[in-house]
């Protein structure tokens, strides 16, 4: 193999290991407290899709901006069309971001009414 393929490999590695790490970042655990809180509120936005659903949630007059499952985690849970639509009150439980005055949190259950909706039964 010469030199210049062996760099060209090998820059190419590097960029795939970079985005690999960027996309963990976000769409992982680790920008989480690691401690679980439970906010209340009033959904008043969702987009509900891949890479997972976002909520706009009002909670006492706190926009917070909650990330919910990816569509096959949430119907797994038995969540079903219409229960993280605007105007739903629920409760969510999960990782507020590191630094809480993002107001921004991940979900790991969701309650509405009396019903609890286990996003990630692996995690407490």
């Amino acid at each position: 193999m010469g030199r210049s393929r062996m760099l060209t490999g090998l820059f190419a590695l590097f960029l795939l290991a970079g985005i690999g790490l960027e996309a963990d970042a976000h769409h992982g655990w680790r920008w989480t407290s690691g401690k679980n809180i439970e906010l209340t509120g009033i959904i008043r936005e969702a987009r509900l899709g891949n890479p997972h659903g976002v909520l706009k949630v009002d909670a006492e007059g706190e926009m917070w901006t909650v990330e919910v499952g990816q569509p096959w985690r949430n119907t797994r849970a038995g969540l079903k069309e219409g229960d993280l639509a605007p105007g739903v009150e629920a409760a969510f439980i999960g990782e507020p971001s590191a630094d809480i005055g993002d107001r921004l949190m991940k979900a790991e259950r969701i309650v509405i009414a009396t019903r609890t909706y286990n996003l990630y039964p692996d995690r407490d």
